[in-house]
Protein backbone atom coordinates (compact mmCIF):
# COMPACT_ATOMS: atom_id res chain seq x y z
CA UNK A 1 0.00 0.00 0.00
CA UNK A 2 1.34 3.10 -0.93
CA UNK A 3 1.56 5.95 1.43
CA UNK A 4 -1.21 9.07 0.22
CA UNK A 5 0.65 12.16 -1.09
CA UNK A 6 0.00 15.63 0.87
CA UNK A 7 -2.95 17.17 -1.07
CA UNK A 8 -1.12 19.64 -3.35
CA UNK A 9 -1.04 23.53 -1.36
CA UNK A 10 -1.75 21.71 2.01
CA UNK A 11 1.54 23.58 3.07
CA UNK A 12 0.65 26.60 1.82
CA UNK A 13 -2.78 26.75 3.60
CA UNK A 14 -1.21 25.91 6.80
CA UNK A 15 0.18 29.28 7.78
CA UNK A 16 -2.54 30.78 7.33
CA UNK A 17 -5.23 28.74 8.79
CA UNK A 18 -3.18 28.86 12.47
CA UNK A 19 -3.27 32.67 11.60
CA UNK A 20 -6.99 32.72 11.22
CA UNK A 21 -7.53 30.38 14.35
CA UNK A 22 -4.91 31.85 16.77
CA UNK A 23 -5.45 35.21 15.32
CA UNK A 24 -9.10 36.03 17.00
CA UNK A 25 -7.70 34.75 20.64
CA UNK A 26 -4.34 36.50 20.14
CA UNK A 27 -6.14 39.86 19.42
CA UNK A 28 -8.88 39.42 22.44
CA UNK A 29 -6.04 38.80 24.53
CA UNK A 30 -4.25 41.65 23.47
CA UNK A 31 -7.19 44.10 23.89
CA UNK A 32 -7.91 42.49 27.41
CA UNK A 33 -4.50 43.48 28.12
CA UNK A 34 -4.70 46.86 27.12
CA UNK A 35 -8.14 47.38 28.10
CA UNK A 36 -7.27 46.80 31.58
CA UNK A 37 -3.99 48.43 32.12
CA UNK A 38 -5.64 51.30 30.83
CA UNK A 39 -8.64 50.83 33.39
CA UNK A 40 -6.32 50.14 36.49
CA UNK A 41 -9.05 48.52 38.66
CA UNK A 42 -8.74 45.96 40.88
CA UNK A 43 -11.92 44.55 39.67
CA UNK A 44 -10.32 44.06 36.24
CA UNK A 45 -6.72 42.31 35.82
CA UNK A 46 -5.07 42.23 33.24
CA UNK A 47 -4.72 38.40 31.81
CA UNK A 48 -0.60 38.79 32.44
CA UNK A 49 -1.71 38.91 35.87
CA UNK A 50 -4.28 36.18 35.70
CA UNK A 51 -2.21 33.80 34.29
CA UNK A 52 0.75 34.60 36.65
CA UNK A 53 -1.15 34.23 39.24
CA UNK A 54 -2.31 31.04 38.60
CA UNK A 55 0.95 29.52 37.21
CA UNK A 56 2.27 30.25 41.21
CA UNK A 57 -0.96 29.02 42.17
CA UNK A 58 -1.22 25.87 40.58
CA UNK A 59 2.07 24.87 38.25
CA UNK A 60 4.86 25.83 39.93
CA UNK A 61 5.54 23.03 42.21
CA UNK A 62 8.47 20.23 42.24
CA UNK A 63 9.15 18.39 38.74
CA UNK A 64 8.30 14.71 40.47
CA UNK A 65 4.99 15.85 40.94
CA UNK A 66 4.63 17.37 37.16
CA UNK A 67 4.79 20.80 38.45
CA UNK A 68 1.82 20.67 40.77
CA UNK A 69 1.42 22.24 43.74
CA UNK A 70 -0.35 21.43 46.58
CA UNK A 71 -3.59 23.59 45.57
CA UNK A 72 -3.65 22.03 42.14
CA UNK A 73 -3.59 18.28 43.85
CA UNK A 74 -6.01 19.15 46.19
CA UNK A 75 -8.66 21.21 43.63
CA UNK A 76 -7.64 20.63 39.86
CA UNK A 77 -7.42 16.43 40.42
CA UNK A 78 -10.56 15.90 41.94
CA UNK A 79 -12.27 18.21 40.13
CA UNK A 80 -10.88 16.37 37.05
CA UNK A 81 -11.70 13.22 38.10
CA UNK A 82 -15.20 13.95 38.94
CA UNK A 83 -15.69 15.42 35.23
CA UNK A 84 -13.90 12.37 33.74
CA UNK A 85 -16.28 9.85 35.96
CA UNK A 86 -19.23 11.48 35.60
CA UNK A 87 -18.63 12.12 32.07
CA UNK A 88 -17.73 8.10 31.32
CA UNK A 89 -20.88 7.33 33.48
CA UNK A 90 -22.80 8.88 31.47
CA UNK A 91 -21.30 8.43 27.96
CA UNK A 92 -21.71 4.88 28.72
CA UNK A 93 -25.27 4.94 30.44
CA UNK A 94 -26.44 7.02 27.43
CA UNK A 95 -25.44 4.60 24.60
CA UNK A 96 -26.75 1.78 26.05
CA UNK A 97 -30.08 2.64 26.85
CA UNK A 98 -29.93 4.43 23.79
CA UNK A 99 -29.45 1.35 21.66
CA UNK A 100 -32.02 -0.17 23.36
CA UNK A 101 -34.56 2.35 22.89
CA UNK A 102 -33.79 3.11 19.77
CA UNK A 103 -34.27 -0.10 18.09
CA UNK A 104 -38.15 -0.65 18.95
CA UNK A 105 -40.03 2.10 17.95
CA UNK A 106 -42.98 0.78 20.31
CA UNK A 107 -40.44 1.02 23.16
CA UNK A 108 -39.34 4.78 22.21
CA UNK A 109 -42.69 5.72 21.81
CA UNK A 110 -43.70 4.49 24.85
CA UNK A 111 -40.66 5.90 27.00
CA UNK A 112 -40.15 9.18 25.20
CA UNK A 113 -42.75 11.10 27.16
CA UNK A 114 -41.17 9.97 30.39
CA UNK A 115 -37.57 10.81 28.36
CA UNK A 116 -38.65 14.24 27.94
CA UNK A 117 -40.28 14.97 31.52
CA UNK A 118 -36.85 13.80 32.79
CA UNK A 119 -34.37 15.63 30.74
CA UNK A 120 -36.46 19.06 30.96
CA UNK A 121 -35.86 18.95 35.19
CA UNK A 122 -33.02 21.05 35.93
CA UNK A 123 -30.41 19.02 38.02
CA UNK A 124 -29.75 21.65 40.85
CA UNK A 125 -33.70 21.05 41.34
CA UNK A 126 -32.51 17.68 42.04
CA UNK A 127 -29.76 18.41 44.62
CA UNK A 128 -31.71 18.26 47.68
CA UNK A 129 -33.17 14.54 46.49
CA UNK A 130 -29.62 13.30 45.85
CA UNK A 131 -28.31 14.70 48.72
CA UNK A 132 -30.46 12.93 50.54
CA UNK A 133 -29.83 9.78 48.55
CA UNK A 134 -26.32 9.93 48.69
CA UNK A 135 -25.45 12.64 51.49
CA UNK A 136 -23.29 15.10 50.57
CA UNK A 137 -19.56 14.59 49.06
CA UNK A 138 -18.68 12.82 45.50
CA UNK A 139 -21.35 10.26 45.25
CA UNK A 140 -23.87 13.19 45.06
CA UNK A 141 -21.40 15.37 42.67
CA UNK A 142 -20.97 12.46 40.40
CA UNK A 143 -25.15 11.36 40.32
CA UNK A 144 -25.59 15.54 39.79
CA UNK A 145 -23.32 15.18 36.65
CA UNK A 146 -24.36 11.59 35.26
CA UNK A 147 -27.97 13.01 35.37
CA UNK A 148 -27.37 16.14 33.78
CA UNK A 149 -25.55 15.07 31.42
CA UNK A 150 -26.56 11.52 30.08
CA UNK A 151 -30.01 13.11 28.28
CA UNK A 152 -28.22 14.21 25.08
CA UNK A 153 -25.80 10.86 24.57
CA UNK A 154 -29.09 8.61 24.98
CA UNK A 155 -31.32 10.93 23.11
CA UNK A 156 -28.68 11.02 20.24
CA UNK A 157 -27.93 7.61 20.32
CA UNK A 158 -31.32 6.64 19.97
CA UNK A 159 -32.47 8.70 17.04
CA UNK A 160 -29.08 7.33 15.20
CA UNK A 161 -30.36 3.41 15.70
CA UNK A 162 -33.71 4.74 15.05
CA UNK A 163 -32.52 6.41 11.44
CA UNK A 164 -30.64 3.31 10.38
CA UNK A 165 -31.43 2.31 6.49
CA UNK A 166 -34.47 -0.51 6.99
CA UNK A 167 -32.46 -2.55 3.80
CA UNK A 168 -29.67 -3.10 5.92
CA UNK A 169 -31.90 -4.57 8.69
CA UNK A 170 -34.09 -6.72 6.21
CA UNK A 171 -30.58 -8.02 5.11
CA UNK A 172 -29.70 -8.85 8.57
CA UNK A 173 -32.87 -10.60 9.58
CA UNK A 174 -32.14 -12.60 5.61
CA UNK A 175 -28.51 -14.09 7.01
CA UNK A 176 -30.00 -14.23 11.09
CA UNK A 177 -27.52 -12.43 12.54
CA UNK A 178 -27.34 -12.03 16.10
CA UNK A 179 -28.53 -9.12 18.43
CA UNK A 180 -24.78 -8.71 19.33
CA UNK A 181 -23.27 -8.90 15.75
CA UNK A 182 -26.23 -6.21 14.95
CA UNK A 183 -25.39 -4.06 17.55
CA UNK A 184 -21.54 -4.18 16.31
CA UNK A 185 -21.85 -4.21 12.55
CA UNK A 186 -25.48 -2.02 12.14
CA UNK A 187 -26.63 0.36 15.21
CA UNK A 188 -23.08 0.96 16.99
CA UNK A 189 -21.82 2.26 13.11
CA UNK A 190 -25.62 4.02 11.79
CA UNK A 191 -25.01 5.91 15.38
CA UNK A 192 -22.02 7.00 15.56
CA UNK A 193 -22.37 10.34 14.05
CA UNK A 194 -24.91 11.29 16.69
CA UNK A 195 -23.23 9.61 19.54
CA UNK A 196 -20.67 11.69 19.46
CA UNK A 197 -22.81 15.01 18.81
CA UNK A 198 -24.42 13.60 21.82
CA UNK A 199 -20.93 13.27 23.46
CA UNK A 200 -19.68 16.69 23.18
CA UNK A 201 -22.90 18.14 24.77
CA UNK A 202 -22.44 16.17 27.23
CA UNK A 203 -18.80 17.11 27.77
CA UNK A 204 -20.21 20.56 28.59
CA UNK A 205 -22.68 19.92 30.94
CA UNK A 206 -20.36 17.63 32.52
CA UNK A 207 -17.79 20.60 33.27
CA UNK A 208 -21.06 22.96 34.19
CA UNK A 209 -22.48 20.19 36.50
CA UNK A 210 -19.20 19.51 38.36
CA UNK A 211 -18.44 23.28 39.31
CA UNK A 212 -22.12 23.41 40.31
CA UNK A 213 -21.69 20.39 42.20
CA UNK A 214 -18.35 21.78 44.00
CA UNK A 215 -20.10 25.06 44.93
CA UNK A 216 -22.88 23.45 47.59
CA UNK A 217 -21.84 23.50 51.10
CA UNK A 218 -20.03 20.57 52.54
CA UNK A 219 -17.65 20.42 49.40
CA UNK A 220 -14.28 20.43 50.62
CA UNK A 221 -11.96 20.65 47.23
CA UNK A 222 -12.44 20.94 43.48
CA UNK A 223 -12.59 24.02 41.26
CA UNK A 224 -15.78 25.13 42.75
CA UNK A 225 -14.55 25.04 46.35
CA UNK A 226 -11.85 27.37 45.46
CA UNK A 227 -13.83 29.55 43.00
CA UNK A 228 -16.35 30.21 46.38
CA UNK A 229 -13.53 30.64 48.79
CA UNK A 230 -11.79 32.73 46.65
CA UNK A 231 -15.34 35.00 46.54
CA UNK A 232 -15.66 34.51 50.31
CA UNK A 233 -11.85 36.00 50.97
CA UNK A 234 -12.94 38.99 47.94
CA UNK A 235 -9.65 37.36 46.25
CA UNK A 236 -10.24 38.47 42.84
CA UNK A 237 -6.90 37.64 41.05
CA UNK A 238 -7.93 33.63 42.32
CA UNK A 239 -11.65 34.26 40.66
CA UNK A 240 -10.60 35.10 37.54
CA UNK A 241 -7.64 32.85 37.51
CA UNK A 242 -10.28 30.09 38.28
CA UNK A 243 -12.40 31.51 35.20
CA UNK A 244 -9.63 31.11 33.11
CA UNK A 245 -8.67 27.63 33.89
CA UNK A 246 -12.53 26.25 33.44
CA UNK A 247 -12.43 27.81 30.04
CA UNK A 248 -8.81 25.94 29.04
CA UNK A 249 -9.91 22.95 30.79
CA UNK A 250 -13.07 22.65 28.45
CA UNK A 251 -11.58 23.76 25.66
CA UNK A 252 -8.52 21.18 26.01
CA UNK A 253 -11.20 18.29 26.92
CA UNK A 254 -13.52 19.08 24.13
CA UNK A 255 -10.12 19.30 21.71
CA UNK A 256 -9.47 15.64 22.61
CA UNK A 257 -12.96 14.86 22.30
CA UNK A 258 -12.74 16.34 18.46
CA UNK A 259 -9.57 13.93 17.93
CA UNK A 260 -11.60 11.02 19.04
CA UNK A 261 -14.30 11.72 16.53
CA UNK A 262 -12.25 12.46 13.75
CA UNK A 263 -10.48 9.12 14.35
CA UNK A 264 -13.55 6.95 14.99
CA UNK A 265 -15.29 8.54 12.16
CA UNK A 266 -12.60 8.37 9.92
CA UNK A 267 -12.25 4.60 10.09
CA UNK A 268 -15.52 4.62 10.36
CA UNK A 269 -16.28 5.93 6.73
CA UNK A 270 -12.77 4.40 4.94
CA UNK A 271 -14.76 0.96 6.45
CA UNK A 272 -17.99 1.79 4.38
CA UNK A 273 -15.76 3.23 1.28
CA UNK A 274 -13.78 -0.89 1.10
Amino acid sequence: MTAQATPPGAAQRLPRTLALRLGVPVVAVALWQLAARARGSVFFPTPARIVDHGYHLWFSGPAERAFLTDAAVRDLLPSLGRVLAGFALAAAGGIVLGLALGRSRTVYALCDPVLQFARAVPPPALVPVFVVVFDLGTPMQLASIVFGAIWPVLINTAEGVRGIDPLRLDVAATVRMRPAARIVLLYLPAALPRIFAGLRLSLSLSLILMVFSELLPGTADGIGFSLTDAQTRSDLLTVWAVMVLLGALGHLLNSALLAVERLALGRHRAAHRT
